[in-house]
């Protein structure tokens, strides 16, 4: 926070808010929620980044600049962690220029609070952003013993490589997916595709976990079921034989990522011990 004598400015997740002091009818300095050292955002931003790994890879300092024919925006921006090794307006103009170079539009990734200043120069050079995505985190261990293992639901079978109706499922949510998608969901050495399917073989529930990074981190994503079989403890199912699979493989910590207007999805997480490790913007420039 930063007091003129004219305006009040704000540190929000979303940039800097300014308001006029004669606007202002009255404040308090609320103090911060405990926050994440700079190197575990980075860390774990990193793990992530090798689960999802984007076929076209460059760097601009330690930022890392993606592209994978725009499928999914984590695949598509730059990742704002770390120093570009140059001003942050060059960094900006770099990354316009790197994309405009692939044909694509410009995206930058920018966890918060870490990216606080990249957000506010982006809003200054008006950049939109879309919803907040939250980046939680958990231990492996309790989704063993907090999950309850349900003889009366289908078992969840892990596979190597997906199958056709895992892809056709996760094209309902992601869109038809390219040949750069599952070069994605494919090109990670420890990956894990779930499956889990009705009496008649008809899918139920899909999900995809990957162990990355020196942390040995679980990354849990597309975890999706059918329509007629939500509510039924089959998601949880999921998780329970996602974190079995990597307990084997040395993993004792769990991510996903989630928009936080997802409220039943982050309602869920949460019951079994994910919370909030910290959120990020991706930011789009502004049409030429």
């Amino acid at each position: 926070m930063e007091l003129t004598e004219t305006d009040l400015t704000i540190a929000t997740e979303k940039g800097t808010l300014r308001v006029p002091l004669h606007e202002v009818h009255r404040a308090k300095r609320v103090p911060p929620a405990r926050r994440p050292p700079a190197a575990d955002v980075i860390a774990l931003e990193l793990a992530a980044n090798d689960a999802w790994p984007a076929p076209t890879q460059s760097r601009l300092g330690s930022w890392i600049l993606r592209a994978a024919g725009n499928w999914t925006g984590r695949a598509n921006s730059a990742l704002a962690v770390g120093d570009p090794d140059r001003t942050l307006e060059a960094a900006i103009d770099g990354v316009v220029e790197w994309y405009a170079a692939h044909g694509q539009q410009p995206l930058i990734n920018a966890p918060m609070p870490l990216a606080a200043p990249v957000n506010a120069a982006l809003d200054a050079r008006g950049w939109t952003a879309r919803p907040l995505t939250l980046m939680q985190t958990g231990p492996v261990a309790p989704l063993l013993t907090t999950i309850p293992a349900h003889s009366d639901l289908p078992p969840v079978d892990l596979a190597d490589t997906p199958g056709d109706d895992w892809y056709a499922m996760v094209a309902e949510h992601k869109g038809t997916l390219p040949p750069t998608a599952v070069r994605i969901l494919t090109g990670v050495p420890e990956v894990v595709f779930a499956h889990v399917r009705d009496t008649d073989g008809s899918l139920l529930a899909v999900a995809r976990g990957a162990v990355t990074g020196p942390g040995r981190w679980l990354g849990i994503s597309l975890l999706q079921t059918a329509p007629a079989a939500r509510r039924r403890g089959i998601a949880q199912q999921v998780m329970r034989g996602l974190a079995q699979w990597a307990t084997q493989r040395g993993s004792t910590r769990a991510y996903l990522q989630v928009e936080e207007r997802n409220t039943a999805a982050v309602a869920l997480y949460g019951r079994v011990g994910f919370s909030t490790h910290h959120t990020y913007l991706t930011r789009e420039a502004p049409a030429a």
